[in-house]
């Protein structure tokens, strides 16, 4: 293979290569291991065995992340014969990435660090119909007011935006679809034409001085998930002020190749049904938020789980995961019912394995905002899509 050394996978191990042109690869499977290896740390040669890299390159690895202050000594363990190997670990305050859940009545700011940890959070209202230069003022206010409580050095004079925060890696954006997630341009966002074709992910870059990067809510949602070991086939489904899915497929965030995959609350259940702020009739979303504003919350989980139950049907995946502050306000009945619709189906079809499982993802009402923050983080650590 030229020059290539690779070893084949095996055991679930990872793979690497000894070549520069891939030394970020294998730079991001080795922060992996480490990252994975928490506190009690990890050797130089077990990170050899589980990447296939060779002994050489590790060291050549691990002392440039030590210089770096990425990684640090976690002691010694004692081996089978000869010395006591050095074992290694992550230093999680080394780097941090604040993610955005801007909602369409809400923005909600979480600073991470490396091992994905909340440790600042803020909130604060937000009309996403007020206009562009309002919007992105209230996001700015909000990021900056956070980066500089947690890390400070915000502010300082002749500074511009956060460029100055050292251990800030950027900004991670997550809000409702569809957009254009390669470019970071919105799309006609329902029901607020004027963002179409805004170029939100350039526009906040400018105004803060770091990196940012812009996805659907549920997609950054279902990264997050993802990265925190819910599986390699699941659909996030999103209860809030709007519906929609995140698809996470063979281990990768599924977007599509026109990055609009997911626009599941638009699909349509009821021909002659209410009009939909997309515009169509009878779409999920519209029959399940007005079930919800109704009060009607067993009608509205039997909506999701029709909807749920044509997804799991055309995707054949393993897990559905409910979030968004209308299933955080009334999780069980949200449960039941959309379990309900799918077991029915599942008997109904006789599919073998029996019913896919139905769970409450994790993180509340921060799941967007933490995986909005991996946006930043994945890559670092070769988990780019999940």
């Amino acid at each position: 293979m030229g020059g290539v050394n690779r070893t084949k996978s095996g055991g679930g191990r990872s793979v690497g290569a000894n070549l520069l042109a891939v030394r970020s690869h294998n730079t991001a499977l080795v922060l992996d291991l480490l990252r994975a290896a928490g506190a009690e740390g990890i050797s130089r040669l077990e990170l050899a065995e589980r990447t296939g890299l060779t002994p050489q390159a590790v060291s050549k690895i691990t002392a440039r992340l030590r210089e770096e202050g990425l990684a640090a000594e976690a002691g010694r363990r004692a081996s089978t014969g000869g010395k006591p190997r050095t074992v290694l670990r992550l230093v999680p305050e080394a780097g941090h990435a604040v993610g955005v859940h801007l909602d369409r009545d809400e923005v909600r700011a979480v600073l991470v660090d490396l091992d994905g940890a909340v440790v600042g959070e803020r909130r604060e209202a937000v009309d996403l119909g007020a206009g562009a230069e309002a919007v992105l003022g209230v996001v700015a206010g909000v990021v900056e007011g956070l980066v500089g409580e947690v890390l400070g050095g915000h502010g300082s004079p002749g500074s511009r935006g956060l460029s100055d925060a050292g251990s800030l890696l950027g900004v991670g954006v997550a809000l409702p679809g569809p957009l254009d997630h390669a470019r970071g341009v919105l799309h006609r966002v329902t029901g607020f034409p004027e963002w179409d074709g805004f170029p939100l992910r350039d526009a906040l870059a400018e105004r803060l001085g770091v990196p940012v990067v812009v996805d659907k809510d549920t997609n950054a949602a279902a990264l997050g998930l993802s990265v925190g070991g819910e599986g390699r086939s699941f659909a996030y489904l999103h209860l809030g002020t709007g519906l929609g899915a995140g698809l996470v497929i063979g281990g990768s965030v599924h977007r599509g190749a026109r990055t609009g995959a997911g626009e599941f609350g638009h699909q349509v259940l009821q021909l002659d049904g209410p009009v939909c702020g997309c515009g169509n009739r009878g779409c999920v979303e519209v029959l399940c938020l007005g079930a919800v504003g109704r009060g009607d919350v067993e009608e509205a989980a039997r909506v999701l789980g029709v909807g749920a139950g044509n997804l799991v049907g055309l995707l054949d995946i393993d897990l559905v995961l409910l979030g968004g502050r209308t299933i955080s306000a009334a999780p069980e009945p949200f449960l039941r019912g959309v379990a309900e619709m799918l077991d029915a189906r599942a008997r109904r079809e006789g599919v073998p394995g029996g019913t896919v499982p139905v769970r409450v993802a994790p993180r509340g009402e921060r799941v967007v905002a933490e995986g909005a923050a991996q946006l930043l983080l994945a890559p670092m650590f070769g988990r780019a899509d999940g």
